[in-house]
């Protein structure tokens, strides 16, 4: 799952530390380093070594088989598919892969020269293992499809599926193999792969220092070492003003400020930022308690009408200071996407009209429109600890007051969300290179599943629509079916047809990086758990 429950410590916490410790990572850096990090590629002799704040750690650790590598590459194991830069899916360890007629077998050819960091050879047996692993973790990593995984020969795996699903090929991409000789209870916080670096060190909370697996199949990177330091976005900055980094994500109010030796790397990406609203009314619970529906949002006329009144390219403009683009779906631009549903929006008038249209007025002159005794007004939470996303949803509340609907901007903790979202409206953010995620976010068989499906969404054409593109044959074919899904002419998840959601804008990731340093081309980015530009590492050194 994309957003909001990925991996804890990145989405949920930040990367806090205190001052005390981030002055004793920098100095120990800088020791390290030599000569600090911008600008030290000049001289006689170019570093292997680089410092990076790109982003937290994984509190949960790096276990593929339990979700870690959805947002990037695991960088410490191999997968049997990868995407190319142009996210195209290409072969990694496998060389070969078919899928047969009635979609319901896949078999994969994989290399023979392949071995893990502590030397012992990888084979059919290690994909086996970390499938059926996996599919009996019980986490995030959604195997439910699988029948059976079988090793036809050592260097031959063949996957059966309960049914035919285009997506499960996403899921060869994404599974980093781990070894079945060495997966124990500590594999998390010590784990060995086949990828192209090997973990060395990790100082919880604070930094990790990964070098190149000399073991690794494919290209050898250039940089040998590479530590990661686990600093929020503001501390991040400092360090790169500092010259301690080579690479620093930084938020998008300090993008624009620039850094003696170091170029901005503004990359585009799907991490989207949109509004959840309850679907459906009022009057009923989850399965613990947690109320569910809301009596304004459940109203068409409402939905849609904010999704009108919303003025997305001054949210780019003023709160992400130009880094970002209008977000009208949870896919924009990707494969999947339809453009069709991209709509006017900025509409105060047209936003009005649907909702005058919809029995919507304000009869006592408050300034906020009510439909009998109900008053167009409700709460809109964020995560407290978002920056971005209070700024949005603030800028957002103020654009639909004027359209006459109250949105009252509320900050809350994760945990406190958790039992709000089935009743008030969310500001989530998501972002996949799968349209699986578009299927558990909007499938009326996931509502209430956790974070997924939240409002409790659902149309049975679109269900429908889905089901189709699951069941279809390849990606390509079922390209026709996901885009009807957001808008067929009738009907639809986008704001052109039910408005579940009020899509506001696809983030761009922004990183300050040693102006000596070429990473390579750039990929578009999923949402931000995880490491997802050093998707290319290998790619990456010293310009000539």
């Amino acid at each position: 799952m994309a957003g909001e429950t990925g991996l804890k410590g990145i989405g949920k916490r930040g990367w806090a530390m205190p001052l005390a410790t981030l002055i004793v990572i920098l100095l120990t850096v800088s020791l390290f380093v030599g000569c600090g990090g911008k600008g030290s590629s000049s001289g006689a002799v170019k570093r292997e070594e680089l410092v990076l704040a790109v982003g937290g750690e994984s509190e949960e650790g790096y276990d593929p088989t339990t979700g870690w590598g959805r947002y990037g590459s695991p960088l410490f194991q191999s997968t049997l598919l990868t995407r190319d830069d142009d996210l195209e899916i290409v072969n990694d360890l496998a060389t070969m892969y078919e899928i047969s007629e009635d979609g319901l077998t896949y078999t994969v050819k994989i290399r023979d020269d392949v071995k893990f960091s502590d030397g012992q050879p990888l084979t059919a047996e290690d994909v086996v293992y970390t499938f059926e692993t996996a599919a009996k973790s019980g986490s995030v990593v959604d195997l439910t499809v699988l029948e059976k995984v079988r090793a036809e020969d050592d260097h031959t795996v063949v996957f059966t599926l309960k049914e035919p699903m285009s997506t499960f090929i996403n899921l060869l991409v994404t599974m980093g193999i781990v070894p079945k000789h060495a997966h124990g209870e500590d594999y998390a916080y010590n784990p060995i792969g086949s990828g192209p670096y090997k973990l060395v060190q990790w100082d919880r909370g604070q930094q990790m220092i990964v070098e190149a697996n000399p073991l690794y199949y494919g290209e050898q990177p250039y940089f040998k070492r590479i530590t990661f330091l686990f600093l929020e976005e503001d501390a991040a900055f400092a360090a790169a003003q500092a010259g301690e980094v080579d690479v620093a994500a930084v938020p998008h109010t300090l993008a624009a400020e620039g850094i003696a030796g170091m170029r901005l790397l503004d990359v585009d990406s799907v991490d989207n930022r949109g509004i959840c609203f309850p679907y459906v009314p009022a009057g009923s619970t989850d399965d613990e308690g947690n109320p569910v529906g809301n009596d304004v949002t459940s109203d068409l006329a409402i939905r849609k009408a904010i999704n009108v009144a919303v003025d997305r390219k001054a949210l780019v403009h003023g709160v992400l200071k130009g880094y970002g683009s209008p977000a009208y779906t949870i896919c924009d631009n990707l494969p999947w996407w339809n453009p069709e549903t991209v709509f006017k929006d900025a509409d105060l008038e047209e936003a009005k009209k649907i909702l005058e249209e919809g029995g919507w007025k304000d009869s006592d002159g408050d300034g906020i429109v009510e439909k009998g005794s109900l008053k167009a007004s409700f709460t809109l939470v964020y995560p407290s600890s978002d920056q971005t996303r209070q700024s949005l949803a603030m800028a957002t509340a103020d654009m639909v007051k004027k359209a006459g609907i109250e949105m009252k901007v509320e900050g809350k903790s994760w945990d406190e969300i958790e039992r709000l979202m089935h009743s008030n409206a969310v500001l989530f953010g998501w972002g996949s290179h799968t349209p699986m995620e578009m299927c558990n976010v909007y499938h009326g068989k996931y509502r209430g599943n956790e974070w997924y499906n939240a409002n409790y969404y659902q149309n049975p054409k679109v269900d429908a629509y889905m089901d189709q593109a699951l069941a279809a044959g390849s990606e390509e074919e079922a390209l026709e079916y996901w885009k009807k899904a957001q808008w067929d002419g009738e009907t639809g998840l986008s704001a052109r047809g039910d408005a579940p959601w009020a899509w506001l804008v696809n983030l761009d990731h922004c990183y300050f990086v040693n102006e000596d340093l070429d990473t390579g081309k750039n990929r578009i980015e999923p949402h931000g758990h995880g490491w997802p530009i050093t998707a290319n590492i290998v790619e990456w050194r010293w310009k000539e």
